[in-house]
């Protein structure tokens, strides 16, 4: 069952007190990582393996401000991966009261779970895919030009890579989610599997910093994987729910 309905004043309320203190860990943990940001960008650079082929073999800022405003970026990029979890819990507990007890389960439960994945999402493209899509972009001119890398590209084309292969790892997870709350079916899931393919690999081409196919298939393959594990996630969550439905009718009897 739902709570009691609350007045929209009382939920204004209640979404300011969330906002603020999500804002304040934010800013708290921004603060934090500003003082490792060298630390954070030295981390950020070692996809690149020294940039050994490019001059004095590592990127440059052509403004005064562009470090120090990369520097930021990354600062408070870093604190709000530092304060999701907390702001995450913010957003759940917003959210509950106007859940059914079985949905508030799933979501509290599915948090962690949430966040752990996404981490496996941007190590992923740390580790597997930032290396050769820098090696091919930078290799593949360099016959005709001497690439200088500005620290800001480098930096904004790595953290947006990051985000979306974060966000792509979450597949599975709002599949076992909608499946659970009866959004979805695995049946539906598996008649959607062709379309999810194509899906797949315009992604790939989209999330790729590259042209080359390989780059792209890279991207693609984790995210057919991820789609059938989503599937076969979906088809638990039915099987369990279906399961809990027998239970109740047998208790009832």
């Amino acid at each position: 069952m739902t709570d009691k309905p609350r007045p929209i004043r009382q939920h204004l309320v209640e979404l300011r007190k969330r906002i603020t203190w999500s804002v304040i860990a934010i800013m708290l943990c921004s603060a934090i990582a500003f003082a490792f940001h060298q630390q954070l960008l030295s981390l950020l650079m070692k996809p690149a393996h020294g940039f050994a082929n490019i001059p004095a073999e590592k990127p440059i800022y052509t403004e005064m401000t562009e470090f120090i405003g990369t520097a930021m970026k990354v600062s408070i990029l870093a604190g709000f991966v530092l304060a999701s979890p907390f702001v995450l819990l913010q957003a759940v507990l917003f959210v509950a009261p106007g859940l059914k007890s079985t949905e508030r389960r799933y979501l509290f439960s599915l948090l962690p779970i949430s966040i752990l994945v996404f981490a496996l999402g941007a190590t992923f493209g740390y580790r597997i895919l930032f290396p050769p899509a820098v090696k091919f972009l930078l290799t593949f001119g360099s016959d005709v030009a001497s690439p200088y890398i500005r620290i800001g590209n480098y930096i904004n084309l790595m953290l947006t890579l990051f985000f979306w292969m974060g966000i792509v790892f979450e597949i599975p997870v709002v599949l076992f989610f909608l499946s659970k709350i009866g959004v979805v079916s695995y049946k539906l899931l598996k008649k959607w599997r062709k379309y999810a393919v194509v899906v797949a690999f315009i992604l790939g081409a989209i999330i790729t910093p590259t042209f080359d196919p390989i780059n792209q298939t890279i991207v693609a393959l984790p995210i057919i994987a991820l789609y059938e594990a989503g599937i076969w996630l979906a088809w638990i969550g039915q099987r369990d729910k279906h399961k809990g439905k027998s239970t109740i009718e047998l208790d009832t009897d």
